[in-house]
């Protein structure tokens, strides 16, 4: 049966639309498709000045001998000195922690000729954990006191410890660090897209990157600076 001429045209019309529509989707795909292809890698960062709140400073001290009792007499007398020396600044008892002594027979091992003059070396560790920076940073310029007092400070083959000063509120300024350090890198990545002629889209991945604290000098440990970078990727639209 010879269709009707209006149902041929119908379906000519039916057909005609289909590749329309087809043509557009394609077009929008290859348009989805090359706005995807275009962006911009920028980076942002910022940085806060902070004090330490937290102050770790391990005293190591060592005596030696051939007497195991006086040494271990020796021991126990510079260990006083030392909480002495603390608790005289101002620091609470809770403040300070001896540490284990370690007994070392130094002729367990060696023979003969080899054999040191001192049989026994006895070590431990007096450490001050605190918040109050200030206060031990002025007993450290007083810490001159416990070698005049005949304290050996060095641990094992002479290790010295010197205070280590902390920042742990990090999680309190970590916010605003890492929004201003995005603001940064969306400043440079509109900076760009007006240089190369295009537009700033939207963001195409971030990552916040590494948050370091480090001494702000050498000469100042106590004071540190807090720095956060961040990697933002951005669409360009024409």
């Amino acid at each position: 049966m010879t269709p009707s001429p209006a149902r041929s045209a119908f379906a000519a019309l039916l057909l005609a639309l289909g590749l329309v529509g087809a043509g557009w989707l394609a077009a929008q795909g290859m348009a989805r498709l090359k706005t995807q292809d275009r962006f911009v890698t920028v980076k942002g960062s910022a940085e806060r000045i902070v004090d330490a709140d937290l102050v770790v400073w391990p005293l190591p001290h060592t005596v030696s001998g051939n007497d195991l009792a006086d040494v271990q007499r020796r021991l126990d007398a510079n260990t006083q000195v030392i909480r002495d020396f603390f608790l005289r600044a101002g620091f609470k008892a809770e403040e300070i922690v001896v540490s284990p002594p370690r007994l070392e027979d130094r002729w367990a091992w060696a023979f003969g000729d080899n054999r040191p003059p001192e049989r026994y070396r006895y070590s431990t560790t007096v450490t001050l954990r605190t918040n109050r920076v200030a206060e031990a940073l002025a007993a450290l310029r007083r810490s001159g006191e416990l070698i005049g007092r005949g304290v050996l400070l060095g641990g094992h083959e002479g290790e010295f410890g010197g205070p280590q000063f902390e920042y742990t509120r990090l999680n309190e300024i970590k916010p605003a660090l890492i929004a201003e350090a995005t603001a940064n890198a969306r400043r440079s990545a509109e900076q760009f897209a007006k240089d190369s002629g295009a537009r700033l889209g939207g963001i195409r991945t971030a990552n916040q990157g590494v948050v370091s604290i480090t001494d702000r000098d050498q000469g100042s440990p106590q004071v540190k600076t807090v720095r956060v970078v961040t990697t933002v990727e951005y669409f360009l639209k024409d």
